[in-house]
């Protein structure tokens, strides 16, 4: 029965690695402050690179387009 889960597991694993791997990479640093309403942006979401607005500010962008 653990072969069937380690290999689940292995398969998984290989899934997460590529789609990593093929996630854009930022190279611009992140602000620490959102562009539109001067909220801090959370350090956590400043790793992901090239992040200028917050979570709700960037909401409602994504849905205007």
């Amino acid at each position: 029965m653990a072969d069937d889960i380690d290999r689940a597991n292995d398969i998984a694993q290989e899934s997460l690695d590529r789609s990593l791997a093929k996630a854009a990479k930022f190279s611009e640093p992140s602000y620490s402050e959102c562009l539109d309403c001067g909220e801090d942006i959370p350090y956590q979401r400043q790793q992901l690179g090239g992040v200028k607005y917050c979570i709700d500010c960037q909401t409602v962008l994504e849905r205007r387009r």
